[in-house]
């Protein structure tokens, strides 16, 4: 099979690895990549050839020489791992080749951005995918099966929790600047609302319990399920035994209080989206815009007085289980 050049985009991120292995257990070559960052040794692992360029202007001029060098020099995709504030312009670059733009989350972050790119879409030939790698999780697409085939009037009760110990770099960098970032609700916690909506259908009310820089909490009634959800970039919320071992991450996801499995299988999911991608498949602009919409909301939402039912990380305090329908 013939291989597929590939440009990449933020290689110095953290990110940017797991799209390099993607890119190579894929069978496919990265080309050219492109970060104001020099710190790009990891190239050599996957890409020792790849083309680098610290400078936006030369990297679009090399890509623009390569697709005028006919189809099989030409950069078909191009991979967006840059600042979150950025994705909309390194897609809209990819769109402007003629390529496709395979983009880490969250996509942009304002819902009208969307709408723009889609618009954009239309007169390319090229086409945007978000990389929603939770969906092509086993454990949860067996349950999203599961919930589909069952029939019942009563709302799921979600208490969905997600810390991540973040150091002190990280409010100087442009993840701590919530106009680079989106803020917690869009940077961390796109993952989960594209997860909740993708699993439980559309949001009908929004609650906004706690907003901090740092922590954000509050009840998200959809469909078919009622979640509590807390996320935290502060290490101070990391429950005692996860420290005591060592750790310094903690996700979970309990349904009606049984605890569901999804913190294992994460570490090919890139790749899995690669493929997705390549055979057709993927998550285009549409799949990507309700979380979108659903993150910015939640961002832009001041914290109110909860409705009874908070969840229990933000108060420490056991509550009730059941969330009023």
């Amino acid at each position: 099979m013939t291989s597929t050049n590939f440009g990449l985009i933020g290689a110095a991120g953290y990110i940017a690895p797991r799209h390099m292995q993607a890119i190579h257990d894929t069978g496919n070559q990265l080309v050219a990549a492109l970060d104001p960052h020099d710190c790009v040794g990891r190239l050599d692992s996957f890409f020792p050839e790849a083309r680098f360029f610290t400078e936006f202007e030369r990297f679009d001029r090399h890509l623009e020489k390569l697709r005028r060098q006919g189809e099989e020099q030409r950069v078909k995709y191009i991979s967006v791992c840059s600042p979150n504030y950025l994705h909309d312009a390194h897609v809209r670059l990819a769109l402007r080749l003629g390529a496709d733009a395979i983009c880490e989350k969250p996509l942009v972050l304002s819902p009208w951005n969307i709408d723009a790119l889609q618009e954009i879409e239309q007169e390319s030939p090229g086409r945007v995918y978000n990389v929603l790698q939770l969906r092509l999780l086993p454990s949860l697409i067996e349950l999203r099966e599961k919930l589909r085939q069952t029939e019942t009037k009563e709302k799921a009760d979600i208490c969905l929790t997600y810390i991540t110990r973040r150091g002190a770099w990280y409010g100087v960098s442009w993840k701590g600047k919530k106009e680079k970032s989106g803020g917690v609700a869009m940077n961390i916690g796109i993952h989960f609302f594209d997860l909740m909506l993708w699993l439980f259908g559309e949001a009908t009310d929004n609650e906004v319990h706690l907003a901090d820089a740092n922590r954000m909490g509050g009840l998200l009634r959809l469909e078919r399920a009622n979640v509590r959800w807390f996320l935290s970039t502060d290490a101070n919320d990391l429950p005692k035994e996860v420290v005591d071992n060592g750790g310094y991450a903690y996700r979970s996801m309990t349904y009606d209080g049984q605890e569901i499995e999804f913190s294992k299988g994460f570490t090919d999911l890139h790749t899995r989206v690669y493929r997705d991608i390549l055979d057709g498949g993927g998550f285009g602009l549409g799949d990507a815009k309700p979380s979108i919409a659903l993150a910015h909301q939640i961002s832009n939402t001041p914290a109110c007085t909860p409705t009874g039912v908070r969840h229990p990380f933000i108060d420490g305090k056991p509550l009730p289980f059941r969330v009023a329908a």
